[in-house]
C-alpha cells in the first residue's frame, strides 16, 4: 500500500510534536513526549538523542548521560558530533573531568571541523587544571576563527602563542 503503518505515523506525529515543543521553549512538555517515545522505543538512537537533549537544557545533566550514552551504543550516525559534544560536556558539568575529556579529545579527532569540540575540550581541561593546554586551545580558535579586525592585526602573534609547548605562554 506504500502508506505507513499506524504505530510510525503515530511516532513520527509525537516525535516532530516533541521538537516543535523544545523549540519554542516549551521543553519540560517536550521532555514528557521523548521520555514516552524512549521508553516504547529504547532501540531508536534518534529518540535516546532526543531524550538526553530535552534532559541537558533543563539544566538535568545527569539524567541526559543515559540516554546520551545509549545513543552512542545505538550508533547514532546523523548529529553524532552534537551527541559526543553534549555528552563530554554533561560528563563536565556533573564534574567527571576526565571522562569528558576523554570523550571530548576522541570526539574532536573523529570530527576535526568541528570547533566547538575543541572549546569545550578546553573547559574540561581548565576543570582539570590543565589551564596551559586550555588557553592553547582557545587561542588558537581564537585566532582561526575570529573577524574582528583588532583579532586579525594580532593573528600571527596570537597563533604562536597558541603553539608554544613549553611551560608558559609568555614571549
Amino acid at each position: 500500500m506504500g502508506f505507513k503503518s499506524r504505530p510510525t505515523r503515530d511516532r513520527e506525529m509525537q516525535y516532530a510534536r516533541a521538537l516543535r515543543l523544545r523549540k519554542t521553549g516549551r521543553c519540560r512538555e517536550s521532555r514528557i513526549l521523548l521520555l514516552d517515545l524512549a521508553r516504547r522505543f529504547p532501540e531508536s538512537a534518534e529518540i535516546s538523542h532526543q531524550c538526553g537533549w530535552a534532559h541537558d537544557v533543563l539544566g538535568m545533566e545527569r539524567e541526559a548521560i543515559p540516554y546520551y550514552e545509549r545513543a552512542r551504543k545505538l550508533g547514532l550516525k546523523r548529529g553524532r558530533d552534537g551527541l559526543l559534544l553534549s555528552l563530554g560536556s554533561s560528563y563536565r558539568c556533573v564534574g567527571d573531568y576526565r571522562k569528558a575529556e576523554r570523550m571530548l579529545r576522541r570526539a574532536a579527532k573523529e570530527f576535526p571541523g568541528n570547533r566547538a569540540l575543541r572549546v569545550f575540550l578546553a573547559l574540561a581541561l581548565f576543570n582539570r587544571r590543565r589551564h596551559r593546554e586550555a588557553v592553547r586551545i582557545l587561542l588558537r580558535e581564537l585566532a582561526e576563527t575570529s573577524k574582528d579586525e583588532e583579532i586579525l592585526k594580532y593573528r600571527r602573534a596570537i597563533l604562536f602563542y597558541a603553539g608554544r609547548k613549553d611551560a608558559d605562554l609568555r614571549g
